[in-house]
């Protein structure tokens, strides 16, 4: 960070300017709320600073800059006036692009209220801080509608939200609160250990700007402007676990601004702190089509006003896609608009399947996969992330069928089984979680296991197990992703007719398992029950968020025996079928 620099305001306050990054790039100004100081962007700067000239500052009251005492010194409208000045002495001759938080990002909102502002601002992302006239109008829109019961409620509940204002308002005793550090421990509370930063005059800066609220609390709340248009691109970043600011409050924020994007973190309010990385990939996504590049797939689905299908502009990845359910799941999603990965152990395959989905006029990329290779998978994850960007969707799906008691089943067969079934989707879980979890904005993980799950039989003790183990662990990964908002769905088909039973290794007498692969596969066909219906199931099953989905009628029946009466499952796998 380069020395500080100091701007003087119109009403003489003396703000503390801080720039770095790339001299040449285009200027980003950095603007921060309560209770921070521009220390809060340490994280996402250095993911910035390469091709942005950064310009950071200490609000009024905060960090280096001056402490007024009026409250009247901190209303919104004299915080505009500081990022106009900043802005004026700093880059006076090229628009700037703003990401801004909190109290830092209302201000941003009240600077572009004033005529030709727009005209100085690129482009605006902003983070957990609506602007008093849009969110405030809202408010007052649906509270005038008692006769729709559940918007009027949320209208109360954002209403309700606010009410922290009053007691910070409060003034000695809740200043000296702040003082003893009670803003350090609410925001350790809403962020993980290690991921924090702030300044060494933090307690006292929490204290001395607590006269926002007392500034902004008591303003008339019918005071709204009706004619605050935005003509600057916008993106809303909403937390989902933001205990104020909620993401339903900017339902109508497209009337206001009409180049707007949605975009939704799995993150409390301090998103610079927990997703810095997430923060900067958003901006740079913007800027990079606001200077020509084609939009990222993540900006294309945040766009408001895009007409799109299910899955557009959604990245799956899929194994076993060469045939059967991994390839009709790949056709599905195609189908709705997702961009496709499609793998398989035979590449053939993987590549006619993708051929497939390119003449109907979507977009797939084939890959070779042996998911039972941990570093295969590994590699995959890492290549397809930098090709393609990290998938939205990742279907678990490649498997193999056995027939044979324990004591038939060679160990190096029992070790196979499960290295194919139960390894490679925990490997694809492993290879993709975490990434999916650093980016911030959800996801979905689907395991395809098999009614076998909750059926024992004798005669497939290898494929049963493997199949429960998978059932089991989706559940358990179920709970721990659901933070980061990854949903995990467990797919449990029947009968389905695909080619499984063709690969399946009986581990019985040779003219015994000819005869049953014969009799399966008669079966199979007979059922007429494709590998379509269970693609259907998984897409129905990611938009709903299911955690198990059951397939064909079979497999609901033996589902709802398994919790009521398992007893008699386990006295019907008694019984030889060879």
């Amino acid at each position: 960070m380069g020395d500080v620099r100091w701007v003087e305001t119109g009403d003489g306050v003396r703000i503390a300017t801080y720039q770095e990054g790339n001299p040449d790039g285009p200027p980003l100004v950095l603007a921060h709320g309560w209770p921070d100081s521009h220390v809060l962007w340490d994280g996402a700067v250095p993911l910035l600073a390469e091709r942005f000239r950064i310009i950071r500052y200490d609000n009024r009251g905060a960090g280096a800059s001056s402490v007024p005492k009026p409250v009247r010194a901190y209303a919104m409208e004299r915080f505009a006036d500081d990022f106009a000045a900043v802005v004026a002495e700093l880059s006076p001759d090229e628009p700037v692009h703003v990401l801004a938080h909190d109290w830092g990002s209302v201000a941003i909102w009240e600077y572009l209220s004033r005529p030709g502002a727009c005209d100085r601002i690129a482009s605006f992302t902003s983070v957990s801080g609506p602007s008093t006239d849009h969110y405030g109008g809202f408010i007052r829109s649906e509270l005038a509608r008692p006769y729709r019961p559940l918007r009027f409620a949320r209208a109360v509940g954002l209403c309700a939200r606010m009410t922290y204002w009053y007691p910070f308002s409060i003034p000695v005793l809740t200043p000296l609160a702040m003082r003893r550090g009670l803003a350090r421990r609410m925001q350790n509370r809403d962020t993980p250990d290690g991921t924090r930063f702030r300044g060494e005059t933090f307690d006292a800066d929490a204290a001395n700007s607590l006269k926002i609220y007392r500034a902004i609390a008591f303003r008339n709340p019918a005071k709204v402007r009706r004619d605050h248009y935005v003509t600057v691109p916008v993106q809303v970043v909403c937390g989902d676990h933001d205990p104020v600011v909620r993401a339903y409050g900017f339902r109508e924020q497209a009337k206001w601004s009409p180049r707007l994007w949605h975009r939704n973190l799995k993150a409390g309010h301090w998103s610079p702190f927990s997703h810095p990385h997430a923060l900067a990939q958003m901006v740079h996504e913007l800027v990079d089509h606001l200077e020509g590049k084609p939009a990222a797939r993540a900006l294309l689905r945040a766009e408001i006003g895009r007409p799109r299908d299910d899955f557009a502009y959604t990245l799956v990845s899929i194994t076993g896609a060469g045939s059967g359910i991994g390839r009709a799941t790949a056709l599905a999603f195609a189908a709705a608009g997702a961009e496709v990965v499609v793998s398989d152990i035979d590449e053939a395959a993987a590549k006619r399947t993708a051929e497939t989905i390119a003449t109907r006029g979507g977009t797939a990329h084939p890959y070779a996969l042996d998911v039972a290779d941990v570093e295969a998978v590994r590699r995959f994850a890492d290549d397809v992330c930098a090709a393609h960007g990290v998938p939205d969707v990742v279907v678990n799906n490649a498997g193999v069928g056995q027939a044979g008691a324990f004591l038939d089943t060679p160990r190096d067969e029992w070790d196979r089984v499960l290295d194919i079934n139960l390894g490679g989707v925990v490997n694809g879980c492993r290879a993709f979680a975490a990434k999916m979890a650093e980016r911030g904005t959800g996801g979905h993980i689907v395991n395809v296991a098999s009614m076998a799950a909750y059926m024992p039989l004798q005669s497939m003790n290898a494929y049963c197990t493997s199949k429960a183990a998978v059932y089991m662990f989706s559940d358990c990964l179920r709970a721990e992703l659901s933070a980061a908002g990854i949903g995990v769905t467990t797919i449990c088909p029947g009968v389905i007719d695909t080619d499984i039973v063709r690969t399946t290794r009986f581990h019985v007498a040779p003219d015994v398992a000819e005869r049953a692969r014969t009799q399966a596969q008669r079966a199979f066909r007979q059922r007429r029950y494709g590998p379509e219906k269970v693609a259907s199931a998984i897409l129905a099953a990611v938009k709903g968020d299911k955690a198990i989905r059951p397939v064909t009628p079979e497999s609901y029946a033996v589902y709802g025996v398994s919790r009521v009466l398992p007893s008699a499952l386990r006295r019907a796998a008694r019984t030889d079928p060879f």
